[in-house]
């Protein structure tokens, strides 16, 4: 027997699809994963052994960077966020969520803005408002248009090689239809807003990492919704980046940018250069993590 590096590519009905040296080796999991509490993901890195490629036995996995549960995908590079401009309208605070949770797993995310053509003007968010803020934050903003959809798409493709990317956004924003655009063979199941519910309906199956653009992608769009169900509150300052960075000036070391005095957040909220838009979000976030229940792990 052979033993091989590789990464699983694919996980179907209980084999793990492993690519390693240029080729792709079907292989069952040994019995001590589930015992040593361990589920193999999308995205790991591992070990296994094989004498063919329909019948191996995967062996170890390497520690991960990073796992998301929805997609459940593990070392995950990059996130696109799919916000849709309006059907349904831009939200601050949905972007934030993502943004937050993305920041947390140390996946660098990039912004996305659909039906941008849409738009007639009389919204109460523009798209050159989205882009100063995110883009003084640092972050990418890809605005497509039905115009310019082909440019938005090269523009996002750029990002891809070297790094394993996913989807994820608000539902009916469009995630779906992208990634159809960006790999047509795809064949997504488009998911239309059901109007009765306005969410999207899942349509979500296994997930694979497609080699594209000299890249791996997610062929499943991820969550569209979001709770900080595993973040204490003294993490969430360090996932808003633009805090980090004035928190140095900030009086206390262990500033919450709340209620404390010769907070640096505050004075750059007052001043225009942070968003007020992202400062109510933080607090609002704040207090979603303060008043949830305890969760009690089971040991």
């Amino acid at each position: 027997m052979a033993f091989l590096k590789g990464q699983i590519r694919k996980a179907l009905s209980g084999f793990y699809y492993i690519y390693a040296e240029g080729a792709t080796f079907q292989t069952r999991a040994r019995g001590n994963f589930r015992n040593r509490k361990i589920t193999p993901l999308v995205g790991d890195e591992v070990m296994f052994e094989s004498d063919n490629p329909t019948d191996g036995y995967l062996l170890e996995v390497f520690p991960r960077h990073n796992e998301l549960v929805r997609p459940p995908v593990a070392n995950v590079d990059q996130g696109v966020v799919v916000m849709s401009m309006v059907e349904p309208n831009f939200s601050y605070n949905l972007l934030d969520r993502f943004l937050v949770t993305l920041e947390d797993k140390e996946i660098a995310p990039i912004i996305y803005l659909t039906k941008v053509d849409l738009l007639t003007g009389t919204e109460a968010v523009s798209v050159a408002e989205v882009k100063k803020v995110y883009g003084e934050i640092g972050y990418p903003v890809i605005a497509a248009t039905k115009a310019n959809d082909e440019e938005a798409v090269r523009a996002l493709e750029q990002y891809f090689p070297e790094r394993l990317t996913v989807f994820m956004g608000q539902s009916g924003a469009g995630k779906s239809t992208l990634l159809n655009k960006i790999s047509p063979d795809l064949q997504l199941a488009t998911d239309e807003i059901s109007e009765s519910l306005g969410r999207g309906k899942h349509t979500t199956r296994h997930v694979e990492l497609l080699p594209l653009y000299d890249g791996l992608v997610a062929d499943t769009p991820g969550f569209s919704s979001i709770d900080f169900l595993e973040m204490e509150t003294t993490e969430l300052p360090k996932q808003f980046p633009e805090f980090v960075e004035a928190s140095v000036s900030c009086k206390f070391r262990e500033c919450m940018h709340r209620k404390e005095p010769g907070c640096e957040v505050k004075s750059r909220v007052e001043a225009g250069t942070i968003a007020q838009t992202r400062y109510d979000n933080y607090l609002q976030f704040l207090l979603e993590i303060e008043n949830r229940r305890p969760i009690y792990k089971k040991k």
